[in-house]
């Protein structure tokens, strides 16, 4: 296991993941840890990450040396980089010599163990104001820049290093290439993770867990439910239950997807709530987003307790073993979010379920909270799960309900899905699902605009189409589709979707606009 010790970057969890790519497993620790409890976890190196502090700042993070001391191999990245040389004697200028963005990194040593098969001449991701100007004792200078005299530094014997850019960013053209000359030449690590060790890791830990018990899992049609839920279903069977709550607000053949291809893919005990009338009549007459979001939730919470009560019912009169655990799809980024806590007896509110109630006392089953989402996708498609599941395109927990700017009626719903559905058919025809993060198609259901059809003048709603470039949906971009797909997409919404007469295009980015419209 490789530490990331996490100095405040906004690419802590970038690193963790470059890492896991290079297919060593890693987990993203606080700098406030003590030294002695990163040791006491025997990892096989630690990676320090950038930080928006400087050295030199009151209050900044510091390193006990005893880390460098250790014999664990160290890499030091940007902060991290700079920590290292001022720890261990070496000299970081406080003199303004900044360094932002694309700069050129010249290698004085390209046959070092981080640069070896690199060129002389390399573009990095720089964002530093402080510069090391001497490095430590016993370290070899490998390279600089223009504004920096030392830009990296390797010590073989130690087995410590260290460079001033952001390797795991992808505008260091050669960073995958220096951090797995870390991880493989100067750590010595074998590149054996892979996701069928987390397939058979957790499998055996679930086992453990529930023994002969009884297990739950709300299924909201997501990669993450399903994924968690098809691993706990590999663990023990029968004993897992799953309920899906059909609220009438997923896109069209989304519902025919869990309720078919998920039980078949996995043999999975599925109940289904038919719940679309009762969430219609909730919904009817409110057009606030926060009020509908609430509403659905509410809805989510009660459908959601009388199933696991049925659920617990039936066990009981059959004499089965009591339902005592509840599945859960949290990932890593949740879970370094929240503090790194871990799951105990009350539950949550969370994303994949809709919001559950704190007062369901069920112990978590979480078998994903130490993956990434694109490793739970991977996790999947070993799991056999259809691939419409598993490259699903995120979507919020109140569906389509947020997706109508308006209030929510059956035969808006039923407008939205068909020029949805048209959306993404065109989009797969055209190749792209990769390419965006999603595509939000949002109906104006309280706007009219003026149009000509069939030689006559009509008063129809417009349709947005939202498509987002993203990593984390923390910030996105909008994406730059071709010109003939979207006029493909325009075209057949506004012959085929009675209702609408004009397709319009969110250009958008986040900030200041969100992905979704409510």
């Amino acid at each position: 296991m490789v530490l990331v010790v996490d100095f405040g970057a906004q690419y802590a969890q970038l690193i963790a993941r470059r890492v896991r790519e290079a297919r060593v497993y890693s987990e993203i620790v606080p700098s406030t840890m003590p030294v002695q409890e990163m040791l006491a976890r025997r990892p096989a190196a630690i990676i320090l990450s950038g930080g928006p502090s400087s050295v030199y700042a009151e209050g900044a993070p510091r390193l006990d040396r005893a880390l460098f001391e250790a014999g664990v191999p160290v890499f030091g990245m940007c902060y991290g980089f700079q920590l290292m040389a001022q720890t261990l004697g070496g000299t970081v200028d406080n003199s303004g010599a900044r360094e932002y963005g694309r700069t050129d990194l010249h290698v004085s040593k390209v046959g070092s163990t981080l640069f070896e098969g690199t060129p002389a001449e390399q573009q990095v991701w720089m964002s530093h104001g402080d510069a090391c100007s001497a490095a430590p004792e016993g370290f070899t200078v490998t390279a600089s820049t223009a504004v920096v005299p030392v830009a990296a530094f390797e010590n073989d014997e130690k087995k410590l290093y260290g460079v001033q850019h952001h390797p795991e960013v992808m505008h260091s053209t050669h960073g995958q290439q220096v951090l797995e000359h870390f991880l493989y030449r100067g750590a010595g690590i074998e590149p054996t993770w892979t996701t069928g060790n987390v397939i058979e890791e957790q499998v055996a830990a679930i086992r453990e867990q529930v023994g002969d018990k009884r297990a739950i899992c709300g299924l909201s049609g997501g990669v993450d439910s399903a994924v968690a839920a098809a691993l706990v279903q590999k663990a023990i069977g029968s004993q897992l239950t799953c309920v899906y709550v059909d609220h009438g607000l997923m896109r069209k053949g989304e519902t025919e997807q869990v309720e078919k291809d998920f039980v078949a893919a996995t043999g999975v005990s599925l109940k289904v709530v038919d719940a679309e009338q009762r969430f219609l009549d909730a919904l009817a007459g409110i057009s606030d987003p926060e009020e509908k979001r609430k509403v659905i939730g509410r809805e989510f919470i009660r459908v959601f307790e009388q199933a696991q009560a049925e659920i617990v019912a039936e066990a009981g009169e059959h004499g089965g073993q009591p339902v005592q655990f509840l599945v859960q799809g949290t990932l890593y980024p949740d879970v370094v979010e929240s503090g790194g806590g871990t799951g105990t007896a009350n539950i949550k509110s969370h994303h994949n379920v809709g919001g559950l109630p704190e007062d369901l006392e069920f112990e978590l089953i979480e078998p994903l909270r130490k993956l990434f989402k694109d490793e739970v996708r991977m996790v999947g498609q070993e799991l056999g799960l259809p691939e419409e599941i598993v490259q699903r395109q995120p979507f919020p927990g109140p569906g389509l309900g947020i997706r109508i700017v308006g209030e929510v009626t059956r035969e808006r719903l039923d407008l939205l899905r068909e020029a949805d559905a048209i959306a993404r058919e065109e989009l797969t025809a055209a190749g792209l699902d990769r390419d965006i993060w999603q595509c939000p198609v949002v109906l104006l259901a309280d706007v009219r605009s003026v149009g000509v059809q069939g030689d006559g003048r009509t008063y129809g709603h417009p349709i947005v189409l939202r498509p987002v470039s993203s990593e984390d949906a923390m910030t996105a971009d909008w994406t730059r589709m071709p010109y003939d797909v979207l006029a493909k997409i325009s075209t057949r919404i506004t012959n085929e979707v009675a209702d609408v007469n004009r397709v319009v295009l969110d250009v958008t980015s986040k900030p200041p606009g969100t992905i979704e419209w409510e």
